[in-house]
């Protein structure tokens, strides 16, 4: 390990710890809020249904206008009043369980509230690593907080489930909202200083987020690495809607076998975070935004090839495939785009990418549901698994699919992909 590494910086560690904190209360919280909701508060189906939406709503209705609210404001101070309002919000609950008033409209109203918290967390996470580390670290960066997410996201669920049984599901929000805490206090002992946000010139909050949709759309790479996420998630929602119905009847397995097979898959996705920059070091970052999925997802097409038996097993190398080359895929593009961006335009690039590829997510879940009722539940994940498979043809129809691999240079603050012809792309402004 050389000295140069994000190991020996500070405040990035700092950053890395909060950030650690902070996605495993969410990851955690998307498990209790439900437990709590469905045990204590008794919610009906409906109910569970409108409390799911809340979690994820603010990324449809606020993306946009979030990424100019996060362009205009320092970024580590935004965090830390999104981890002190998340915390504050999430204590609350076990406060009015406490005091005999809590109801799930109040429940919903705080997941509701959360996840705009969580949306501004992210977006300026993101927005501020570049100016933290240096464009020319930004793969290794992004390789160590997806590693902490990619973990979270598989624990975290278990942890809420643990933490439900040994000390009630009251208490098991307590810990996430300790943990939002815990954020905000590693964050808060970050020393570097963070340049100004560019002074407001005048110009109209729906002018501001058009100029951040015209840079993600009009530069071709990110144009394409955006369609290529949003109909991922397009069809990985579809897929993920009745994914437990194919494993349990269809594969005919118990609850403990769905949970091993989805942490099989999780766990395809923490080792795909710690090779992710290796794989950057070897071919380059424009290459792995391609090349990864167009070897990797067609695993995909496993899935529905597997049945009760050995062949259940065909579903799980699928899984585990997928999930590694998703989370390479995600670190490269993430990297790439916090590299092109100038500074003052990443808040609404992060936002407006997030706005399109999260925004799929909710819709796919309705069209897995739907075809999943219509043409069955088999049929519906060979549509899924080629609809994955096929998004790859995005980024490689792209300028970088063809160009030769290049790296971030130290000595460069930004980063271009040569396009077919030999020239150098420029960002669309």
């Amino acid at each position: 390990m050389t000295r140069d590494s994000l190991w020996f910086h500070r405040d990035f560690r700092r950053l890395w710890a909060g950030d650690t904190a902070s996605q495993f209360g969410t990851f955690v919280g998307h498990t209790a809020l439900p437990l709590l909701a469905a045990t204590t508060l008794a919610a009906s189906p409906l109910e569970m249904g409108l409390l799911r939406a809340a979690e994820h709503a603010a990324f449809l209705v606020l993306g946009l206008p979030a990424g100019v609210w996060v362009d205009r404001m320092r970024r580590r101070v935004l965090m830390l009043r999104a981890d002190l309002a998340r915390g504050v919000l999430l204590l609350s609950v076990p406060v009015a369980w406490w005091a005999g008033v809590l109801t799930l409209p109040y429940l919903i109203v705080v997941a509701l509230l959360v996840s705009v918290c969580t949306l501004f967390f992210d977006v300026a996470y993101q927005s501020y690593l570049p100016s933290l580390v240096g464009r020319a670290k930004l793969v290794e960066g992004n390789a160590k907080l997806q590693v902490s997410q990619s973990v979270a996201q598989v624990t975290g669920p278990s942890i809420a489930g643990v933490l439900a049984q040994l000390l009630g599901t009251v208490s098991a929000v307590v810990t996430v909202g300790l943990s939002y805490l815990t954020s905000a206090s590693f964050l808060l002992r970050i020393r570097a200083g963070e340049p100004e946000p560019q002074p407001r010139d005048g110009t109209r909050l729906r002018d501001e987020i058009a100029e951040g949709l015209r840079f993600v759309f009009g530069n071709p790479n990110l144009r394409a690495i955006t369609l290529c996420t949003a109909t991922g998630n397009l069809m990985g929602g579809a897929f993920t809607a009745i994914e437990v119905l194919f494993l349990t009847r269809n594969l005919g397995l118990s609850p403990a076998g769905v949970g091993g097979v989805l942490a099989a898959a999780g766990a395809g996705g923490v080792l795909g975070a710690l090779t992710a920059s290796w794989w950057m070091r070897r071919i380059g970052q424009a290459r792995a935004v391609w090349l990864v999925g167009l070897v990797t997802w067609p695993a995909q097409l496993l899935v529905p090839l597997a049945a009760p038996g050995w062949r259940i097993g065909l579903a799980v190398a699928g899984l585990i495939a997928v999930g590694y080359g998703v989370v390479v895929y995600n670190v490269a593009q993430v990297s790439y785009r916090q590299a092109i961006c100038p500074d003052r335009l990443l808040g609404r690039m992060n936002a407006s990418v997030r706005f399109v590829v999260w925004g799929t997510l909710p819709i796919g879940g309705l069209l897995g549901g739907v075809l999943g009722q219509w043409i069955g539940v088999h049929a519906t994940v060979w549509l899924s698994a080629a609809g994955m498979t096929l998004s790859v043809l995005w980024v490689l129809c792209a300028p970088c699919a063809t160009s030769p691999p290049w790296r971030p240079s130290p000595r460069r603050s930004t980063m271009s992909c040569p396009a077919r012809r030999g020239r150098r792309t420029r960002p669309a402004r």
